[in-house]
Order: C-alpha cells, then sequence, then structure tokens
C-alpha cells in the first residue's frame, strides 16, 4: 500500500465537471493499493496517516498531527502510485491491485481513517476520471509505503 500525502490549504475532487468532496486546512491522500495489502497495511498505514506531525506549532515547528489541529482529511484513489518505469517509457501497473480487491481495500482504509481522526473524510470515487485541485501548504509532500515500516 502507498500513499501520498500532501499537507493543503484547500483540496477538491471533481468528477464530471460537479465537485463531490473538498476540504480547508488538512491533508490531501493518494493511496494505491496492491494484491498483497492485508488489514495489517491498512491499519499501519492509517494511524501513521492521522499521527504525522507535519502543521506547525506555535514555535513554527512541524510538531502537530491533522487530529491536532483539527484538519480534515481528503482520499483520493490512485492505481499509478504502483507504477514501474523500469523497462520502456510506458509505465506498467501490473503491481496494482485490480479492482475486486482494491475497492474493499480503499472503503476500509477510509473506515479506518475516519475511525482514527474522530470524522468523516472527503473522498473521490474509485476507478473514473476525477479532477483533483489543491493548494500545496509549504509544500510538505510525504511519500508512505507499508512495505517499508523500517
Amino acid at each position: 500500500m502507498r500513499i501520498l500525502v500532501q499537507r493543503v490549504s484547500s483540496a477538491s475532487v471533481s468528477i464530471d465537471g460537479k465537485e463531490k468532496s473538498s476540504i480547508g486546512k488538512g491533508l490531501l491522500v493518494l493511496v494505491g493499493f496492491e494484491e498483497a495489502d492485508a488489514e495489517e497495511d491498512l491499519l499501519y498505514t492509517a494511524t501513521k496517516l492521522t499521527s504525522l506531525r507535519v502543521f506547525s506549532d506555535a514555535a513554527d515547528v512541524m510538531n502537530l498531527s491533522v487530529k491536532d489541529v483539527n484538519g480534515e482529511i481528503l482520499i483520493v484513489s490512485q492505481f499509478t502510485l504502483h507504477a514501474q518505469t523500469k523497462k520502456g517509457n510506458r509505465p506498467s501497473y501490473i503491481r496494482a491491485a485490480k479492482p475486486h480487491v482494491a475497492i474493499p481495500l480503499y472503503e476500509r482504509f477510509i473506515s479506518l481513517v475516519e475511525q482514527a481522526l474522530g470524522k468523516s473524510v472527503g473522498t473521490g470515487e474509485f476507478g473514473v476520471d476525477m479532477k483533483v485541485s489543491l493548494l500545496n501548504d509549504g509544500p510538505v509532500t510525504i511519500w508512505m509505503d507499508s512495505k517499508n515500516k523500517e
């Protein structure tokens, strides 16, 4: 399981020209799953995500989590996070989970993040063309892979 986390002042996702979800201050999370992902990966990543200290405290030090600042989270599925680019110029997505595996993982991850955050999160829609807008704050961008915990 891979996520790309961006600290944002605001972010939104639109489908067919209609806004599906939007957030203010918080985290935009792009998430990709592979066939080998399991509950352990989801739990680890949801807990780590909501506890990441990437927001500034009174001393302007990144020392606060999204929970500490009462921030919001927008989660968007992104199978291309598992792109393999070693051969040729056309990325391969063979490691990305197929929809019958990825959709339940995506839904469960959203549920776990909501539990950890203590409120609902915004989402995209799995498997459709989405337009994601964001105002990156910092910028702060963090890459996480549940298979590389150490």
